[in-house]
């Protein structure tokens, strides 16, 4: 069977997996989740005119030509914090003490900051120190944002600081895309559960962890992490019993053509509809997309580098349209710090240990990591991949091409995208 092309394959995973029905969560329940519809401002902010420092709420013409040597001084006629409504409308001669957020009296239209000012010894005036004009040390209503402005589109990520946001005007929950339900199982007689004594030719299993981690950074709960013996019989019983309970079930290890890779001979017989049978990747070349009922299933290659790519280019993106987004990784072009020989009819996906500029170039260099798939490695602390398009086998020194960014992505809503 012809090995699928990268773009193509990933077009076609997409359609393994629908967008969750939104559901409102109260607001920290929400942390980290998708909006599902966008949110506008259902108040002004700040609410009303305010003061955003503790002093003294003033006429601004009232300190005009004041200074240390020739004070402006004013009656005290009220006291206003935070959160409580002043008493008095200000009459000339007048002021107010004043604390931070407390809402500015009627009359007032400046605030001296109470550095600049001293009340006297019995307290019933204040003297000024500076002169202020109108506005001075004040938060007007609407100041950061007008009621009915919009502020976030659906596929916004509701990270602490749009909580905080959501929380200031009031909101008690955000209408969000929960999140999807994984279930990771590990394939392969080799494997040895870290803790336990192994011998030469065992391997300690490293693949549910790796992938359980993985598809929590994407957004998932993962509910069930399994194992199961290179028998068709016991895959079987692991697949049905948990594909009914997940959004996104996946497996590693059994997924190329070996006499005990089983996996996609199971699910085949299981009735699964595949989407994508092997990718012209490297690493990450046996990996499948199937739909099981009303389950997503990712096989991945057992090899943890080759997992780790199949994974990102695969599950990542289906975990993510569960969740109502398309994620968009910044790209940029930097030149390759050796040269590479592959196979050209494959895209390569080489780990970037960093981005180093040179004054030579006005591009950085792409500083590439030994790529190999049984190599787990090579990932950390990962810039980004290096992609080694199909069609070419050989990428001199030098040779620019696109680097995919790991960090600070963008989300789009999925009907946007």
């Amino acid at each position: 069977m012809p090995l699928t092309p990268l773009p193509a394959a990933r077009l076609a995973a997409l359609d393994a997996i629908v967008p969750a029905a939104p559901a409102r969560l109260p607001l920290l329940e929400a942390h980290g989740r998708f909006l599902a519809a966008g949110v506008a401002a259902s108040r002004a902010l700040p609410g009303c005119d305010n003061s955003a420092m503790d002093g003294w709420a003033v006429r601004a013409e009232e300190t005009r030509g004041a200074n240390r040597d020739r004070p402006a001084r004013l009656r005290i006629v009220d006291t206003v914090y935070a959160g409580h409504l002043p008493r008095l409308t200000l009459q000339p001669g007048e002021a107010a003490r004043v604390f931070t957020g407390a809402p500015l009296s009627p009359g007032a239209d400046a605030v001296v900051r109470q550095e600049a000012a001293r009340p006297t010894d019995d307290g019933t005036h204040v003297d000024l120190f500076i002169s202020v004009t109108p506005g001075h040390d004040l938060r007007r209503a609407g100041e950061e944002v007008m009621a009915g402005t919009p502020l976030f589109p659906a596929g916004q990520r509701v990270d602490a600081t749009v909580l905080g946001v959501l929380a200031s005007l009031g909101e008690a929950t955000a209408l969000v895309r929960p999140a999807p339900r994984v279930a990771v199982i590990a394939t392969g007689d080799e494997l040895v559960a870290p803790g336990q004594p192994a011998q030469p030719h065992q391997v300690f299993e490293s693949n549910r962890l790796l992938v359980a981690a993985l598809a929590r950074e994407a957004g998932a709960d993962v509910t069930h992490l399994a194992r199961s013996r290179d028998d068709e019989t016991e895959l079987h019983a692991q697949l049905e019993t948990l594909a009914p309970q997940v959004d996104v079930l996946i497996t590693t290890g059994g997924a190329s053509v070996g006499d005990k890779d089983y996996v996609k001979r199971v699910l085949t017989r299981m009735g699964a509809r595949f989407l994508v049978d092997g990718v012209a990747l490297k690493p990450g070349k046996p990996v499948a997309v199937a739909r099981l009922g009303s389950t997503a299933i990712v096989v991945l290659p057992g090899n943890p580098g080759a997992a780790t790519v199949a994974f990102d280019q695969f599950a990542r993106p289906l975990l993510f349209k569960h969740q109502g987004v398309v994620e968009q990784r910044r790209v940029t072009r930097a030149r390759l710090s050796e040269s590479r020989h592959k196979q050209a009819g494959l895209t390569y996906l080489v780990t970037v240990a960093a981005l180093e500029a040179r004054e030579d170039r006005a591009e950085p260099w792409a500083r590439l990591r030994p790529q190999g798939a049984g190599q787990i490695l090579q990932n950390v602390a990962a810039r980004g991949w290096a992609v080694l398009p199909a069609g070419r086998a050989d990428f001199a020194q030098g040779e620019s091409v696109d680097v995919q960014l790991f960090e600070q992505p963008d989300f789009q809503a999925v009907e946007a995208a």
